[in-house]
């Protein structure tokens, strides 16, 4: 990678331009820094979410991910240098047959709503398919690896499975779940079939 950050105002990007890990300086609109600036700031949010509760696994994990969304934004400023490892989208895998696993099938959809724990890791599911769009969108103009935009898939996919386990955490004793769209098809379709 480039240069260890020894000053952080530098003042060089007031021009609208800033430098990426191979020393190129591109303009701070690009593609390439709008993927960079959407991985941080998912990172930034699971920052967050890593305030709350959760049960141990689940925070080990969190951290992990945090670190291996450090080495994809290093990767997306570094143009054709590869650091995210296929062993991390490993990871995402078996932690999402591991959790998934032990919570109920839906039978319907979910809002992003429940204990603010939940709540957040659903803010970082959302951010999480902003980057991967983001990376698709770098895509269509510069050549890069695969992972990066596998690992944001899946990301996005075991942070809506961690919500579902975050609402189901608690401390007190009771027990938790989703909190369910109210359809008002399938409050119809459920009042039809009993009616039958």
């Amino acid at each position: 990678m480039g240069q260890r950050l020894t000053q952080i105002a530098t003042r060089t990007g007031d021009n609208g331009t800033t430098g990426l890990g191979d020393n190129t300086r591109v303009s701070k609109d690009s593609l390439r820094v709008h993927a960079m600036g959407e991985v941080d700031e998912l990172n930034s949010h699971l920052g967050l979410l890593l305030c709350e509760d959760m049960p141990p696994a689940v925070r080990h994990l969190l951290v992990e991910v945090q670190h291996q969304l450090f080495n994809l934004g290093g990767e997306l400023s570094i143009p054709g240098f590869e650091l995210l490892k296929p062993e991390a989208l490993l990871v995402l895998d078996q932690a999402l047959a591991e959790h998934n696993a032990k919570l109920p099938k839906l039978q319907e959809f979910i809002l992003p709503a429940g204990t603010r724990a939940a709540s957040q890791a659903h803010v970082c599911r959302t951010v999480a398919r902003r980057a991967e769009r983001a990376v698709v969108a770098l895509e269509k103009t510069e050549a890069l690896k695969d992972s990066p935009r596998q690992y944001l898939n899946r990301l996005s996919d075991l942070l809506f499975v961690l919500a579902r386990v975050l609402n189901r955490h608690r401390t007190d004793g009771t027990v938790g779940d989703d909190v369910y769209w109210k359809s008002e098809r399938l409050a119809q379709a459920a009042s039809d079939s009993v009616a039958e």
